[in-house]
């Protein structure tokens, strides 16, 4: 970024490359709706394009990309919030051989997996993704942040513009949030340790 800032160009294809997926997979799992996260993600490398001189070294540039993905998915859940959109659960369109798939079962996590560990969690994950967009939009951004993103609380802090207590306070309701959700559904909250990382207790 201190690159780009000093007006290399080609340390902004670095920043892409290294950040795009694990912003994208955050904006995708925010709003729900693929074509909505792809848009809002060109919308955050411009507002970053836009937005260089702003930034200074003593924040992280992870922090400072996620509250400007955030941001936009806060604005654009409110544009959005009567206009119906896609689940992660709805089926995958079939032109790309994803048939018979959900749209949540297509995010990249980025780790391979045992085949009976990987299938068990291809029928888990559809139920974890409408458990988390059950959540209310705080605490989902929380859990999205901690567990698909690997923020610290202290950065997540930085991210949402609240302090820290009020972080893990978020994060702890939605834990039992979700745990309460999947028990509804017959699931074992533990389950969610294999799918997202999260000791669910």
């Amino acid at each position: 970024m201190l690159a780009f800032k000093s007006g290399d160009a080609r340390a902004f294809g670095t920043l892409v490359a290294r950040h795009r997926q694990p912003v994208f997979n955050f904006i995708l799992r925010y709003v729900g709706h693929r074509q909505r996260a792809e848009d809002l993600l060109q919308e955050t490398w411009l507002k970053v394009v836009r937005s260089s001189s702003e930034w200074e070294p003593k924040a992280r540039f992870t922090t400072w990309v996620y509250t400007i993905a955030r941001n936009l998915c806060v604005d654009s859940a409110r544009k959005e919030a009567f206009r119906a959109t896609d689940s992660l659960d709805a089926p995958a369109p079939g032109d790309d051989g994803a048939e018979g798939r959900a749209r949540g079962e297509l995010v990249a996590d980025g780790a391979g997996q045992a085949p009976d560990r990987a299938a068990y969690n291809a029928r888990l994950r559809p139920l974890l993704e409408r458990a988390i967009r059950s959540l209310p939009a705080e605490q989902r951004e929380v859990f999205l942040l901690r567990e698909y993103q690997g923020l610290g609380f202290k950065e997540i802090a930085e991210v949402t513009g609240v302090n820290e207590n009020t972080v893990k306070s978020r994060m702890r309701y939605a834990l039992e949030g979700l745990r309460r959700k999947l028990a509804e559904w017959g699931v074992d909250g533990e389950a969610m340790i294999d799918v997202t990382g999260t000791v669910a207790s």
